[in-house]
């Protein structure tokens, strides 16, 4: 399938993964007292509150078409962890939230799968469209387990780290999504060009993401 083809396909699905993951986190911070997300507007599943422009957009059709792999993100829903009523606890489950839902995501997408199975034999793009759909939601819970400021993971990390090192720990934050593109996108499209193909992305992306997303057909019986 012909990547910008593939990103028409998923742009919804893209936005939506996002859209929700973002949420999540917003909706658990206010529940355990933390209105900052509230105040911004960004308690709600509307896409246009969340949509990152570079992240959202640009960055899933650049990675479609140089490696044939969705993957984007949102701009991040701001939390005040000293609002948080517990604040250790409570902001690890707010960075669990995102990866939650998109396990839920998937979970819900390959049930549809198993309910429209009629259809997608009949229409194979369908299949294929949530089939990939499944595999963005999973793609999306390995990056946010790499525990690399501001991933979800990271946050962890930090809820249970001393505060000397979440502190300095939580510094390289503004590079962190610039870190990710270096290891995931340029070193798998620069390294054949010195004489070493490193394909960062397909091992621990790509296909850990394709193996769990057939994994969960096989379970629900649609493989």
């Amino acid at each position: 399938m012909a990547p910008l083809l593939t990103f028409a396909l998923l742009a919804i699905p893209i936005v939506i993964a996002i859209t929700f993951h973002e949420a999540a986190h917003g909706y658990v911070a206010h529940a355990f007292g933390d209105d900052t997300g509230e105040r911004q507007g960004r308690l709600t599943l509307n896409p246009r509150s969340h949509i990152d422009p570079w992240g959202t957009l640009l960055l899933p059709a650049v990675l479609l078409i140089t490696l044939g792999i969705a993957f984007g993100y949102a701009k991040p829903i701001p939390v005040d962890v000293n609002k948080l009523r517990n604040p250790k606890l409570h902001m690890a489950l707010v960075a669990a939230a995102g990866p939650l839902v998109n396990i839920a995501l998937a979970l819900a997408i390959a049930l549809l799968l198993v309910a429209t199975q009629g259809l997608a034999e009949d229409f194979p793009l369908w299949r294929a469209t949530l089939h990939a759909s499944i595999v963005l939601n999973v793609v999306l819970v390995i990056v946010n387990l790499i525990p690399l400021p501001p991933l979800d993971a990271s946050k962890l990390v930090a809820a249970i780290s001393p505060r000397i090192f979440s502190e300095f720990y939580s510094r390289a934050e503004p590079y962190g999504y610039l870190i990710i593109v270096l290891i995931f996108l340029i070193v798998p499209y620069a390294s054949p060009r010195v004489g070493y193909a490193i394909d960062t992305a397909g091992y621990f992306l790509i296909r850990p993401a394709y193996f769990l997303a057939d994994g969960l057909l096989r379970i629900f019986g649609a493989a």
